[in-house]
């Protein structure tokens, strides 16, 4: 009973994770388009550091948590399926620091990236959650 409970639990902070995930580069495409120091830039920073603090964070170490104590007691640790798939949440956990280094980008007013740059890293996450997701349901190996 327990195991479906923090099933549940991961599910829902992944859910969480990736909402975020999403979320960011879109915001940033937009602040690029607001001059730094207008009212429009500095509550796009409120936005981003709130969106990564309050929600981002805590959802990936609740992911991970859960997710290795699942891997744990699933005993699913000798799996290929699972070995792809740690690998992708590990490039997934890459691509929130470079969020989080975005992020400080900004709010210093240094982001150097253009609006496109941070349209094509917005599908990243998803390219990420498509192979995570084949290897957790489908176990092709």
């Amino acid at each position: 009973m327990l195991y479906d409970w923090i099933k549940a639990l991961h599910v829902i902070a992944v859910i969480s994770w990736m909402a975020g995930m999403l979320y960011l580069p879109r915001l940033m495409v937009y602040h690029c388009d607001a001059p730094p120091g207008t009212r429009q830039s500095e509550t796009f920073k409120v936005m981003e550091r709130r969106l990564l603090k309050a929600i981002i964070n805590p959802a990936m170490a609740v992911t991970w948590l859960a997710g290795l104590w699942l891997a744990w007691q699933g005993s699913w640790y000798a799996a290929p399926w699972f070995h792809v798939k740690l690998a992708l949440v590990l490039l997934l956990s890459g691509f929130h620091g470079a969020l989080s280094a975005w992020v400080k980008d900004f709010a210093a007013d240094r982001n150097v990236r253009p609006a496109r740059f941070y349209r094509i890293a917005n599908e990243v996450p998803t390219l990420l959650m498509i192979g995570i997701v084949v290897m957790v349901i489908v176990k092709p190996f």
